[in-house]
């Protein structure tokens, strides 16, 4: 097994985009001495705390093994260089404490001069939860003795990741074949994830391969392709998270690839039948995903506010949807729509737009399951969601200012006054009983620990 290597670097004449605030975008250096960068390859096989006056500098794979805990300290800086796109992944059995605050979140983010999208690999847990085995190994070129994932514990801890921001990441070995900004395969909900942002990322923001874990606090802010991908069979609970695209850029080029605020699939159909179990079931409450809203150059590549489909079942709700380009909700595929049709999913009292083609249904071998017309009138009445023509009407501060989104509502805004519902699966105690709809109510959670304008 390979060792930790330390080696103490001078990085003299390269700077740090390293923002603490939302208007703090100034480049920094870090400290000149020896002992204050740190480069950090190979394997940590035993309990490591990185301080908060020292920047890590993560070179290509760097693997975190059981039992032990990597601790990293409030206001820590972790950066990768080009080069080599450092993957930070927590192994089975080991635990991540990146505990920050909001005056001083932990940052992983790129060390080039000129950041790009890709110059940090990623940020990668991997639990023991429940899967169905949809991928039978990790993505994005990890080594052969860390690729296996998943087990029979939905109760697993892979430790906490709080008042985290991840700029810059994504790793994309091969087609279909990538690091996210955070990945989590099978994490189970013993794990602590909140206030985590990930900005302009190569690939997806978020994507959950299977597991439990719960979530509270996300933001997806201009990530290249989606923003909140699942499958696997992922059955966990998230609340309060946010989703904004760059009208301009997408990392797809091919037709029927897009870049969506949501992407939801239960498995591929190739590997395993859509109808394999456990079967993709989130439970998501109070998300604002906002699209490109036809902007001026809009990259042709941008798809759907959400794209349910591949077997999923979802249950959406205390939602706004605005400004998907395709399509607001998507259904793909004849299970997905069943789903449905009948019940088990739902996209429930929510606010929705989108440019064209509000409610679809496509990709159906048997096309009198439901149709588009059906499932808005589904949308609109049992599931007692409103569609809206103009985004305006939802009165949103500024949603599509993409350098400077406010995503507060107005006095008088659908958000605040058609009361959130906590009904049947969300009737428990993860849900916070909040009023509002969306993510965002009178009190802005983002202030003081995000970034914008990158």
């Amino acid at each position: 097994m390979k060792k930790l290597h330390l080696c103490l670097t001078v990085l003299s004449g390269i700077f740090l985009l390293v923002a603490c605030s939302k208007k703090d975008n100034t480049p920094v250096t870090p400290p000149s001495n020896q002992s204050d960068t740190i480069n950090v390859r190979g394997t940590i096989s035993s309990s490591t705390t990185w301080k908060s006056n020292k920047v890590y500098r993560l070179r290509g794979y760097v693997y975190v093994d059981s039992p032990a805990v990597l601790t990293i300290e409030a206001g820590t800086k972790i950066i990768s260089n080009r080069d080599s796109a450092g993957v930070l992944v927590i192994y089975k059995g080991a635990k991540i404490i990146a505990e920050g605050t909001k005056d001083k979140p932990i940052v992983f983010t790129s060390g080039e001069t000129n950041p790009k999208p890709g110059d940090v690999g990623g940020l990668v847990l991997v639990g023991k939860a429940t899967g169905n085995g949809n991928h039978a190994v990790l993505e994005g070129g990890v080594d052969a003795s860390h690729k296996s994932f998943g087990g029979n514990d939905d109760h697993d801890n892979s430790g906490i990741i709080k008042y985290v921001r991840i700029e810059y990441a994504g790793k994309a070995v091969n087609p279909n074949d990538e690091i996210n900004g955070l990945s989590l395969y099978a994490v189970g909900d013993g794990t602590t994830i909140d206030y985590v942002q990930v900005i302009r990322g190569l690939d997806d923001a978020f994507e959950f391969f299977g597991g439990s874990v719960n979530c509270k606090h996300l933001i997806a802010y201009n990530c290249f392709d989606d923003d909140f991908d699942m499958d696997d069979g992922y059955h966990g609970k998230i609340q309060f998270a946010i989703s904004i695209k760059d009208p301009l850029v997408t990392d797809k080029t091919a037709p029927g690839d897009y870049s969506n605020n949501f992407e939801v699939d239960n498995t591929d159909g190739k590997s395993k039948p859509y109808t394999a179990t456990p079967i993709t079931h989130p439970l998501l409450s109070n998300f604002t995903a906002i699209g490109p809203n036809n902007a001026p150059n809009t990259n042709p590549y941008h798809g759907y506010g959400m794209r349910w489909r591949r077997g999923a079942q979802f249950e959406l709700v205390n939602s706004i949807v605005i400004g998907g380009q395709k399509a607001g909700i998507d259904l793909d595929d004849d299970p997905t729509a069943i789903y449905y049709r009948d019940g088990i999913s739902g996209f429930k009292n929510s606010l929705l737009h989108a440019v064209t083609n509000v409610c679809q249904v496509d990709k159906l071998n048997d096309t009198t399951i439901l149709t588009s017309n059906q499932l808005k009138q589904l949308v609109i009445g049992r599931d007692s969601s409103v569609i809206f023509t103009n985004p305006a009407d939802v009165m949103l501060t500024d949603p599509f200012n993409n350098q400077q989104p406010n995503l507060m509502p107005k006095q008088n805004s659908p958000a605040l006054t058609k009361g959130a519902k906590f009904e049947g699966n969300f009737n428990n105690s993860f849900f916070e009983r909040v009023n509002f709809i969306g993510a965002i109510g009178t009190d802005d959670w983002t202030s003081g620990w995000t970034v914008w304008n990158k």
